[in-house]
């Protein structure tokens, strides 16, 4: 269970640095628009606000993979790091979209229950 926990952490890493790039670099452009089924306009006046956010989903992508470089040490640190991406999860899905839920928060939920099974 331990080498599936990893992979799904790892995935959830990858999927916020994804998040990251999007919301950093992408966000007024055509596949950041396409992936916030956004405007253009909108997108211009709200790229400082999404750039910040952009960052820490970093921050969380360089927890989980701090906690799986740490080996069996790391297993607290993945746990806080996909509790911080599941409550964000559930939070985005009750406030923005309820995409969120099965896109951050349903990934997040199946790595900590793979560590907990670990």
């Amino acid at each position: 269970m331990t080498v599936a926990a990893n992979i799904v952490v790892g995935l959830v890493a990858l999927l916020h640095l994804y998040f990251l790039v999007l919301e950093m670099f992408l966000w007024d452009k055509p596949a950041g628009l396409r992936a916030f089924g956004q405007t253009l306009e909108k997108a211009q006046a709200t790229k400082v606000l999404a750039a910040n956010q952009g960052l820490y989903n970093g921050f969380l992508a360089a927890g989980l993979i701090w906690g799986i470089c740490l080996g069996v040490n790391g297993t607290p640190i993945k746990v806080f790091f996909l509790s911080c991406v599941l409550v964000a999860g559930v939070y985005g899905a009750i406030t923005a979209s309820q995409k969120i839920l099965y896109i951050q928060a349903l990934p997040a939920a199946i790595g900590l229950a793979l560590l907990a099974l670990s």
